[in-house]
């Protein structure tokens, strides 16, 4: 047990010094938005033309479809969640780390269909339609095969370039083939798409367009955007926010019902205040620990190194993202993993009294601890989860934090205590310095 339990520490060591080194994939810890800075977005969705029983599906496509969004734009580990209250759908973003949060919120809100138009005779903007096996059908983006890309021409401008499905490339044929030498105009979520100047995009068609085509006239920053709008899903309905006006709900478009944004330099001065309390609290605990229980704490110490190492390895390598009252609940937790350390000592100290060795006392005091330690953390697990599904119903991401790594914590902490603590005693066992009562903190 004593070769397992080096190298599952070595192990963890390995894995977290330096914290920000790339292990498996895995770039340091993931600190929470109240720890690292960033954003927090709450949109509502527009689900009045979605059939009430087909809302919750469409919620949650929604949300694969903002994640992918999010994830294209190298945001790592979005916290997302759909929720639904009095009604009313929403969708919670919090973006750790973001530094443009205006070109987060446009690649978020827009639907992200692209409308191709054609002009009637009253110069007005109308859809461009064309028949496919007997139906009538519009060409939009929704036809493009999910491989568009951004390329340079050869002076340097930007150019969407994108390809037609067997659908699209018929539709464009009917339609193109009739509009040679007329503007064949583009529109995104009904609204004109603007190039770099500005002005609506509304190319003449020189030729017949089948299988691929391209966008001119986009900066190179938009058609990178619209190039991850189309590719990584279309949002089934509109995300905005709605408003009462003149006695009735009115919807505005892409603008969140909530926003808020964390200094990244409030995180920092988080993180910091955070250590100073821990290693406060650490060393008091520490200083009691050896006074009174003597040999038996200056153990208990060591598998408080140990488990505060295994706690942090399995942060970085299981990608949980800390947050502030994460670590509030770790630093609580080390105390939970000293409690359990307190009650077995307290039974040794017990059986010390009554005249055993130091051998059985020992074995004593673990074995009658052990349904004390086991019920107690039940307990505390069921609070967890108590925490963790109430912070999800409510919206509440710093209570699901707290939760899960207390739960993780704790859990942790029964390992430690039974088996890393319990080696360790009897390794010294033999030792002269563990024979005496005193050294258990007993008077002799």
């Amino acid at each position: 047990m004593l070769i397992f339990i080096l190298a599952l520490f070595g192990f963890a060591l390995w894995s977290i010094v330096p914290l920000d080194r790339d292990v498996f994939g895995r770039d340091g810890l993931m600190l929470g938005l109240d720890l690292k800075g960033g954003s927090y977005l709450v949109y509502e969705a527009d689900l009045s033309e979605i059939a009430p029983d087909d809302r919750a599906e469409v919620m949650d496509g929604m949300k694969g479809v903002i994640e992918r969004r999010i994830n294209a734009l190298g945001i790592t580990e979005p916290i997302i969640q759909v929720q639904e209250q009095e009604g009313k759908h929403t969708i919670a973003i919090q973006l750790p780390g973001v530094s443009d949060v205006e070109r987060a919120k446009e690649l978020i809100g827009q639907v992200g269909i692209l409308e191709f138009r054609e002009q009637n005779e009253q110069g007005e903007w109308i859809p461009a339609t064309g028949t496919v096996d007997g139906k009538e059908l519009t060409l939009t983006s929704r036809y493009f095969k999910e491989n568009t890309y951004v390329d340079l021409d050869q002076v340097g401008r930007p150019l969407l370039i994108f390809e037609w499905d067997e659908t699209g490339r018929q539709l464009s044929e009917q339609i193109t083939g009739r509009m040679i030498g007329k503007p064949l105009g583009i529109f995104l979520d009904d609204e004109p798409l603007r190039g770099e100047d500005g002005h609506p995009i509304a190319p003449i068609v020189r030729s017949v367009i089948s299988s691929r085509g391209q966008i001119e006239g986009l900066s190179l920053a938009d058609a990178q955007d619209l190039s991850t709008t189309l590719n990584y899903g279309r949002l089934p309905a509109q995300l905005g926010h709605w408003e009462e006006e003149d006695g009735s709900a009115v919807f505005i478009p892409e603008v969140p019902l909530y926003e808020r944004t964390v200094d990244a330099t409030l995180g920092a001065d988080s993180v910091q205040k955070s250590l100073l309390a821990g290693a406060i609290g650490v060393a008091l605990l520490l200083a009691f620990m050896i006074s009174y229980y003597r040999v038996p704490g200056l153990i208990a110490c060591l598998s408080l190194g140990v488990y505060g190492t295994l706690l942090l390895s399995i942060f970085k390598l299981f990608g949980i993202t800390l947050t502030l009252p994460g670590v509030a609940a770790f630093i609580l937790s080390l105390g939970m993993a000293v409690d359990a350390n307190v009650l077995i000592f307290e039974r040794m100290k017990e059986e010390l009294r009554a005249g055993r060795t130091p051998g059985a006392a020992v074995e004593a005091g673990f074995n009658r601890a052990w349904t004390a330690i086991r019920d107690s953390n039940i307990t505390t697990f069921i609070a967890c989860l108590v925490l963790f599904w109430f912070g999800g119903a409510l919206g509440a991401f710093m209570v699901r934090g707290f939760a899960i790594t207390l739960f993780i914590g704790v859990a942790l902490s029964m390992f430690t205590a039974i088996v890393v603590t319990r080696t360790f005693l009897r390794l010294i066992l033999g030792r002269r310095v563990a024979l005496r009562p005193s050294a258990y903190g007993v008077s002799e």
